[in-house]
């Protein structure tokens, strides 16, 4: 058995399972991570070239282009596709991309689409 300090990973955004270090299982085939975000946390708008997003919100509320996604919701953000979360309430993520690619976030000029 291996345990880890998920404090580690925190530090790192929250992955710990990508084709990256530190990692708890390192692959190219999908990358995992446990994500806080805190209420009206600014993160923005961008996509990836590469990879798919498979969010699952466990706690909170937020807004992602327009569309409202409440706790126990999973939503999908596919490769090329612009996102711009605001962050509603304090959240609590599991995302899961797919492949795990390096430097795949890409953000896009700052128009206003919330």
């Amino acid at each position: 058995m291996k345990i880890f300090d998920s404090k580690k990973f925190l530090e790192k955004g929250g992955w710990f399972i990508g084709n990256f270090e530190p990692s708890v299982i390192k692959t190219d085939l999908f990358e995992i991570s446990y994500k806080t975000h805190n209420k009206d946390e600014f993160w923005p708008k961008h996509h990836h070239k590469k990879s798919d997003e498979i969010n699952y919100l466990i706690r909170g509320k937020m807004k992602i282009n327009n569309v409202i996604i409440e706790e126990g919701k999973i939503f999908v953000i596919e490769k090329n596709e612009s996102i711009k979360p605001i962050f509603l309430e304090n959240c609590e993520m599991i995302v899961i991309k797919i492949p795990s690619t390096i430097n795949d976030k890409h953000i896009d000029n700052e128009i206003d689409i919330a």
